[in-house]
């Protein structure tokens, strides 16, 4: 088992085909070489039981969903009143409870400081043992100011991760193509601010379009990921791409990078690249 979590975005993407283990699903192929996966269509629409128990029997005992609250608990009601919608929501991802991460609170730049009561009234209804890494995007949580001191308090108190939303590399560049353009457009441009805790970390990072540039914006990663490993946590990474069928590539790359500072890691199970026309 690695020290930490690598994972995607989403589970499936016809570029993959060729680079993911055989497997009986595309779940199950993903997971023979990813621990994890954001969970981001709960966001739009909340699943069947029925289908959380299929994604269940697709994955190993020590794989993770990171799955989002629904935008109606987190961007609609700014989590105000939203108990019975909570419980009609773990109710039916409960066949998932084994291999659950902590859910994934993105909160929208709406939710400002003057709605942090509501989000501690939500974590702290939480039934045990779930948790949530937070993510988010109001730039009062970016200032230095009282509205982050009082969030970074409120999440330590509650021994609850803040998200790393690394956009840095999507945005270092002009966007000269529809993907990228649509990317920028649909992706916060934040400050990365890092909130140690006692608990894993939970990093998702855009990269830049050209797969060979992103290791000057995942350098300072490797070194942070080596400290927390060897500080016993195991920290979520996340990999996207403005267009994801190059998601599994800077995966590669970057735990590659973290070989280099991390020998004993094995070498991620994927198939050869094959360089699509106009890839790069």
């Amino acid at each position: 088992m690695r020290p930490y979590r690598l994972g995607c975005p989403q589970w499936q993407h016809p570029h993959w085909n060729d680079r993911l283990p055989p497997g009986a699903s595309a779940l199950a192929r993903y997971s023979r070489v990813f621990d994890c996966v954001e969970g981001n269509t709960t966001f739009y629409a909340t699943p069947s039981q029925a289908q959380c128990e299929q994604w269940r029997s697709q994955v190993p005992d020590d794989f993770r969903f990171q799955f989002k609250f629904p935008r109606a608990i987190s961007h609609d009601r700014l989590l105000q009143g939203v108990a019975a919608q909570v419980g009609d929501f773990l109710e039916v991802m409960a066949p998932l409870r084994e291999v659950m991460g902590p859910f994934l609170l993105q909160l929208p730049a709406a939710f400002g400081p003057e709605h942090l009561d509501n989000l501690w009234s939500f974590l702290d209804a939480l039934p045990a043992p779930l948790s949530c890494a937070v993510e988010v995007r109001h730039l009062a949580f970016f200032a230095k100011g009282e509205g982050e001191r009082l969030l970074n308090q409120g999440l330590r108190a509650r021994n609850a991760a803040r998200v790393c939303f690394d956009s840095r590399a999507l945005f270092s560049v002009v966007a000269r193509d529809e993907i990228t353009a649509d990317a920028q457009r649909k992706k916060p441009q934040v400050p990365v601010h890092v909130l140690p805790v006692d608990v894993d970390p939970v990093i998702r990072f855009i990269g830049h379009p050209d797969l060979h540039a992103n290791p000057a914006f995942l350098q300072p990663w490797v070194e942070r990921v080596a400290k927390w490993c060897a500080q016993g946590l195991s920290p979520y990474m996340y990999i996207h791409m403005p267009d994801n069928g190059e998601a599994l590539a800077l995966a590669e790359l970057w735990h590659g990078m973290l070989q280099e500072k991390m020998p004993d890691l094995a070498t991620l199970p994927l198939g050869r690249q094959v360089d699509q026309p106009g890839l790069f």
